[in-house]
């Protein structure tokens, strides 16, 4: 039980490390704002909405200033250097005494700090900033000073030799959980590939039912094998930002890396969903396929032996479709979730799409007719994928069949493209049964009744013969002289085949009344021809 759900447990661990580390930043990054439609529009009045990001020492955040966009990052980046010019005297001192206090000034509250009798002014507060906390400014600028004491204080302490100590030994036991974690992530992804190989979808096996059924442990461990990657990543990902937020000269590190990452990661998770819900989508068409196809249910009272086949023909035309369809699906959802995480709004997009689609649909009418016609195919059964059918003057094996196109491969290895709009009339040689039509020569010195009786013979000898009886459906048919030729007349016979096996038969059946005309010793109907002479004329005719 704690094998199976083993990488479960750890993609948890990991995101709530990633969670935990990421969490102390929400807000900050006021010279990276966040992405979104109305970034893009051009309103004077936009810059008059206060927004709001931390001041930052030692990358822990302080306290919050409150401002216009195009005023707040110069506020930040100023108070924040003068923070840290203040810390560095401050940290070189082992006793100095540090005093932080208000002091107002009109409709502002003025921060400053004394540092071995000198005073440094920090910031002033307005209006702006307490409104944000709900508070007077007054007492906002009481706790910014709190604040503010607090942070220095903790910056020295957190330089202490017994601190660094402890937190270096806290990052080893994250590092070695990481480095055990990653190693059985590690394990697992190597069975994992390898259960990939021997499930290879592309090896067709048979019957249907096994290949469906490998189809989908092939997708559920490919959904696994993706998880298992993610968990890695997440795992040094999150384990290397949570030592980096151990020590204060590594914190400001951290935030760089997550701001870097932020939009990358935020894809990368998006489209590794994505992704293994296809995978996930795959395995469920799958094992709804082997469900309906299963040789139970196919081979019931219901159905007969041929409908059973194409039953299972059609399932396979279906999963192919149906796979695709899926696909184009997810990664329309995909697209538009990782625009939205991006901060982007959709609903234009979606509006944008529409009024779009509906142009496209005028200047696109063949796709129309091609989808409509593609669907029609495959719900009136004209042909799947397998057939073997004649549309128009080509014709081959049904490669590939969607609701755009069909793929032919003819005896010559070629892939022919058809459009399904152009599909009007189809010949399917391998629907429910086929048949063998032959038309066996004969001199015209043989005996009919006897050329008659060989047919006969050979063919009733080729349906009892065990080779072949898996082949034949029905007894053959022995129609009798079908024409008179130059070289002889023909004798024609039927063969009632399971679908696609009607030329292996025709090629044994031929074989063997050739060997049947070597043994009862009648010739081979040859070309013959004859010569009149004219008494009046004495030419030759």
């Amino acid at each position: 039980m704690v094998r199976k759900y083993f990488p479960s447990w750890v993609i948890a661990i990991a995101i709530a490390l990633t969670i935990i580390v990421a969490h102390p930043v929400q807000g900050q990054l006021p010279l990276l704002p966040k992405i979104n439609l109305e970034t893009f529009k051009l309103d004077r009045n936009s810059g008059n909405i206060n927004v709001s990001a931390c001041v930052r020492l030692d990358g822990r955040c302080v306290f919050e200033l409150s401002d216009r966009p195009s005023n707040l990052p110069k506020r930040i980046k100023y108070t924040e250097e003068r923070l840290a010019n203040v810390k560095k005297l401050y940290l070189q001192k082992n006793n100095s005494d540090l005093k932080v206090f208000n002091q107002a000034d009109n409709n502002l509250q003025n921060i400053y700090i004394t540092l071995e009798e000198k005073e440094f002014p920090i910031l002033s507060l307005n209006s702006n900033d307490a409104i944000v906390h709900g508070v007077k400014l007054q007492l906002h600028a009481q706790q910014v000073v709190q604040k503010i004491t607090q942070a220095f204080l903790k910056a020295k302490q957190e330089r202490e030799k017994s601190f660094l100590l402890k937190q270096g030994k806290i990052a080893g036991s994250i590092l070695l959980a990481m480095s055990l974690i990653s190693g059985l992530l590690f394990h697992w992804l190597k069975n994992s590939r390898q259960a990939k190989a021997n499930l290879d979808p592309k090896i067709e096996i048979a019957p249907l039912d096994n290949h469906l059924e490998q189809g989908k442990k092939f997708n559920i461990k490919e959904a696994q094998y993706r998880l298992l990657q993610l968990a890695q990543i997440l795992v040094w990902l999150g384990g290397s930002l949570l030592i980096l937020s151990l020590f204060p000269q590594t914190r400001l590190l951290q935030l760089w890396i997550i701001t870097l990452l932020r939009i990358p990661l935020r894809l990368l998770l998006v489209v590794s969903a994505c992704y293994i819900l296809i995978r996930l989508s795959y395995a469920a068409i799958a094992k709804t396929n082997y469900i309906i196809s299963n040789n139970t249910f196919a081979n019931s009272y219901v159905f007969l032996p041929d409908t059973s086949h194409r039953l299972q023909v059609r399932v396979n035309t279906f999963s192919r479709l149906f796979k695709g369809v899926v696909t184009f699906l997810w990664v329309g959802v995909g697209i538009f979730v990782a625009l939205s995480v991006l901060g982007l709004n959709v609903a234009p997009f979606l509006a944008g799409a529409g009024v779009l689609g509906l142009a496209f649909s005028f200047a696109s009418q063949n796709l129309i007719k091609d989808t409509i016609n593609g669907l029609l195919i495959v719900l009136e059964d004209q042909y799947a994928v397998g057939d073997v059918v004649t549309i128009g003057e080509v014709g081959g094996m049904v490669e590939n069949l969607n609701l755009r196109i069909t793929q032919l491969r003819d005896g010559e290895g070629r892939l022919i493209t058809i459009p399904n709009s152009a599909i009007t009339l189809v010949a399917n040689h391998s629907n429910g049964w086929s048949r063998s039509d032959l038309r066996i020569p004969f001199a015209h010195q043989t005996s009919v009744d006897r050329a008659i009786a060989l047919g006969e013979e050979v063919a009733t000898l080729m349906y009892q013969d065990c080779n072949c009886r898996e082949k034949i459906i029905e007894s053959p048919q022995v129609l009798g002289v079908e024409d008179f030729g130059e070289r002889g007349f023909v004798v024609r016979l039927w063969f009632k085949t399971e679908p696609l096996k009607q030329w292996e038969v025709s090629r044994e059946f031929r074989r063997r009344v050739k060997n049947a005309f070597e043994e009862s010793g009648i010739p081979l109907p040859l070309p013959q021809q004859q010569i009149w002479l004219s008494k009046n004329t004495q030419e030759y005719h």
